[in-house]
């Protein structure tokens, strides 16, 4: 036996189908409600991040809960494709959120988002402030496509006010795919955690051929190159746990200029990738 509801969400309607265990009889599930998705956890899981609880938890909840989590994935997924397919040629920023607009990299990100919003990039980013922020003015700025792909927290992340088109993920990792999947270019400002796991990230996907070679721009040589430094002395002399073409996947540059000059080197020999399928 089966239960549908049909949830809309986007350009499609997606059904959702919760099973029941018991194949005998027929049992009509409501749809959870909002706290019941989202309620407290108690014992181990609560030390885990809330969409591994979802996730993860099984325990006494009544299995028609666990299976409307799953299709709520499923349907953040869906809704996260059909923003991005909108757009056939688009760049990412990533970098710090905590950047004001009186320093350095919030300026240079700034004037990147417009001069690339100017050759017809749709600017990608977290939806945030700081350098997130910075760039999608500039895309704005520039009269382009500004897109901010927000996330919700306990604690709530503000969207910044200069995006054109926009969505809110519940799931870190679904955004993050959505992050890794946007663009044809990544560029990289100084940040924290976020911005080095996303760095790792997509530098990742590229060396094990999972998605195509695309620029991966890193701006701030005071910032990158004591890192990339410990790549080649640590990870490549050391320890030979990457090669030396790895060094290559990336490039380092020092200004919104410079890196507007690298990119367009590629941009005539960069094919918008097909934003409908994903392996």
């Amino acid at each position: 036996m089966c239960t549908c509801y049909t949830q809309k969400r986007g350009m499609r309607a997606i059904k959702l189908v919760l099973y029941s265990t018991n194949m005998n009889k027929f049992q009509k599930v409501r749809p959870p409600l909002e706290k019941e998705l989202l309620k407290p956890h108690e014992g181990k899981l609560a030390m885990m991040p809330p969409e591994m609880h979802e996730l993860l938890e099984q325990g006494d909840e009544d299995i028609s809960l666990t299976s409307w989590r799953i299709f709520r994935i499923m349907a953040e997924f869906v809704t996260g494709f059909e923003v991005l397919r909108k757009y056939r040629l688009a760049a990412t920023f990533f970098g710090s959120a905590r950047s004001l607009p009186d320093d350095k990299w919030y300026q240079e990100s700034q004037k990147l988002g417009y001069l690339l919003a100017k050759d017809g990039f749709a600017i990608i980013t977290g939806g945030g402030g700081g350098i997130m922020g910075a760039a999608n003015k500039g895309a704005y700025e520039a009269g382009g496509n500004s897109v901010g792909l927000n996330i919700s927290l306990p604690h709530e992340q503000r969207l910044n006010s200069y995006v054109s088109d926009s969505e809110t993920f519940k799931f870190f990792f679904i955004r993050k795919v959505m992050l890794s999947f946007a663009s044809e270019v990544y560029i990289y400002f100084p940040g924290g955690f976020g911005t080095l796991d996303e760095f790792f990230e997509i530098v990742t996907l590229v060396q094990t051929g999972k998605i195509v070679r695309l620029p991966i721009v890193l701006v701030g040589k005071e910032y990158w190159l004591p890192l990339i430094s410990w790549f080649r002395s640590t990870l490549l002399e050391t320890h030979r746990t990457i090669g030396q073409d790895d060094l290559d996947l990336f490039h380092v540059v020092d200004s919104a200029e410079e890196a507007h000059e690298f990119i367009k080197t590629y941009k005539n020999h960069i094919t918008p990738r097909e934003k409908t399928e994903v392996e």
